[in-house]
């Protein structure tokens, strides 16, 4: 496929790889457009920068997924989205999509419970989320975990190994488990650790993350300005680029689009 046919295609960018688990429920919903992916693992992870560093890293992505013409930017990390969507929105003319941790789906399931949503430290820190769980009355239930390391692991591709599994017990030896109910997972590349995460905090609490939301969010957005591809498009395709750019970071990521889409789709 010519450079020219990605014109128009949905730009995804993430701090790594963890928006990959982002552009599958994008692809789920939205077959017939084509994908560009731009993971910046060279500079991976978001969450121990200051927010200066991020917007900086965040405009960055989006002027090379705008010098390849998409139509619209999904921001596939909650790090940059607590950071810099409002800059970013007022910087493009393009729609600009962010994510930010499912407490409202969790808020409105949950009656007595707490929920612990394990995310990035800056995420965790900043004032979005605070005026977040402002907005959703759930200062009492929310149980803050920084879970930075989790980056890292996804991001080297290690996600199975039994140094993992001590890793997430670790972030939860000190809650009391049986008050919980939820576990919001506040960053995209927690989601490829989603099996072990369950198994370490038990089948009886649900995990809930806000890719879908943010999935349904961007069609709508095409939908109403009259870019949503309709027809049934054979050849649609994924175009995957990485800050760090050699074989070895590019072939994970496509490892890591497989593993969590089971798809065949030409990228």
């Amino acid at each position: 496929m010519k450079e020219n046919d990605f014109k128009m295609s949905i730009g995804v960018f993430d701090s790594g790889m963890g928006g990959i688990s982002v552009l599958s429920e994008l692809i789920k919903l939205m077959p017939n457009e084509n994908y560009i992916y731009y993971g910046d693992s060279n500079n991976a992870p978001y969450g121990t920068k200051t927010v200066e560093e991020i917007t900086k890293l965040s405009i960055n992505a989006c002027d090379f997924l705008i010098s390849k013409g998409v139509k619209a930017i999904v921001i596939a990390c909650n790090t940059a989205t607590s950071a810099s969507i409002k800059i970013l929105r007022n910087k493009y003319s393009i729609p600009i999509i962010g994510m930010e941790p499912a407490i409202k789906p969790a808020i409105e399931i949950s009656t007595d419970k707490k929920i612990v949503v394990l995310a990035t430290p800056i995420t965790l820190a900043e004032k979005k989320f605070e005026n977040l769980v402002n907005k959703l009355h759930a200062n009492e239930k929310v149980i803050k975990v920084p879970a930075p390391e989790l980056v890292e692991i996804v991001e080297s591709g290690d996600i199975n190994s039994n140094m993992v599994k001590q890793q997430i017990q670790h972030y939860f030896c000190d809650i009391n488990m049986s008050q919980v109910g939820f576990v919001v997972l506040g960053c995209t590349h927690f989601i490829f650790l989603r099996d072990m995460i369950q198994e370490v905090i038990g089948k009886e609490i649900d995990l809930v993350d806000g890719n879908e939301g943010t999935a349904r969010h961007l069609k709508d957005t095409l939908l109403t300005l009259g870019l949503l591809i309709h027809k049934n498009n054979n050849d649609t395709q994924v175009k995957f680029f990485n800050s760090i750019d050699n074989d070895k970071i590019l072939n994970l990521s496509k490892q890591l689009f497989k593993y969590i889409t089971n798809s065949n789709r030409h990228i």
